[in-house]
């Protein structure tokens, strides 16, 4: 019986230095090892063997990136504004040594050191830039940040502002300035398209002026050429009729048909005078009838010498 009690003892002795030396690591792990209390090796992902009793894992880590809420905390711009913000802060450990031995919580060292490098970023902006300098205020917090958090084993990767919230006042008062800024666009938006109507008004009048005048100019070309052409038509149709005239007169009969022409106008003309009431001047010898006829005819004959 002592024999069989001494092997399961023994047989239990080996189970358990086997459990307590074997240790298997997650992947994206690192476990610290101490030895006799003092710092003997990281156990990487996988299986892994240590001394019982003598050795022992004091430390754990997650090697993945963390997502680290910071609480939000108000700080004063430099325009002295009270501002509450409230960011989040990724980090990844590094080096599980350091993580272990660098800072009692180095998450807590994290998360101070976050919110005063914020409020000393935030102190030397006015309130309208730190909207706008999102970026900004990231890089420099994680900038900071991840410089001191080298002796801990943590790489700060980034930073993000959640949101930034002035007071109730601040907030009316910038509701109140867009509005108003909104309207102001609009009074210039209405103000250029007036500018721009006036300008189109001009324009299309000033074209049509310049169509109109061009119309018209076109149109007394066109007149002077109608008229100047009205005036070589009558002048070569009373050259015509002349030469016609001329050629009837030393035609045969001719001078006979003059003579009855002139006679005929000549009765005509004062036939006229006659039946108006105005005061007449008549020839002494109106009644030598074929004076006047033979004087006409004298000075027919006249022409058609020089003629020929």
């Amino acid at each position: 019986m002592d024999s069989i009690f001494l092997v399961m003892v023994f047989l239990i002795v080996i189970v358990v230095f086997v459990i307590k030396s074997v240790n298997v690591v997650p992947q994206q792990h690192a476990w610290v090892v101490e030895r006799l209390g003092k710092y003997h090796a990281t156990l990487a992902p996988g299986l892994n063997i240590v001394v019982p009793f003598i050795d022992r894992v004091a430390y754990k880590h997650s090697l993945k990136e963390i997502p680290l809420d910071v609480p939000s905390q108000i700080c004063i711009t430099k325009d002295n504004t009270q501002l509450q913000v409230d960011g989040i802060l990724y980090f990844q450990i590094t080096d599980a040594m350091r993580a272990s031995y660098g800072s009692s919580n180095y998450i807590a060292a994290i998360t101070q050191l976050a919110q005063t490098t914020l409020r000393s970023v935030i102190g030397r902006m006015e309130l309208d830039k730190t909207f706008e300098e999102r970026e900004y205020i990231n890089t420099c917090v994680v900038s900071a940040v991840d410089e001191s958090a080298r002796n801990w084993g943590v790489k700060v990767l980034r930073y993000e502002i959640k949101d930034l919230t002035p007071p109730a006042e601040i907030l009316q008062a910038m509701q109140a300035q867009i509005t108003a800024e909104r309207e102001k666009r609009a009074l210039i938006a209405a103000s250029e398209g007036r500018k721009q109507e006036q300008i189109n008004i001009a324009n299309g009048q000033r074209e049509a002026e310049i169509a109109r005048s061009e119309g018209e100019k076109q149109a007394a070309i066109n007149r002077a050429e109608g008229e100047a052409a009205a005036i070589v038509a009558i002048a070569d149709a009373n050259a015509e009729a002349l030469r016609k005239v001329g050629e009837a007169i030393v035609a045969q009969g001719g001078s006979d048909a003059v003579n009855l022409k002139v006679a005929e106008q000549y009765v005509a003309a004062f036939e006229n005078l006659a039946k108006t009431n105005n005061s007449i001047i008549v020839p002494s010898n109106l009644s030598d009838m074929s004076g006047l006829i033979a004087s006409a005819l004298q000075i027919v004959d006249s022409q058609k010498k020089s003629a020929r």
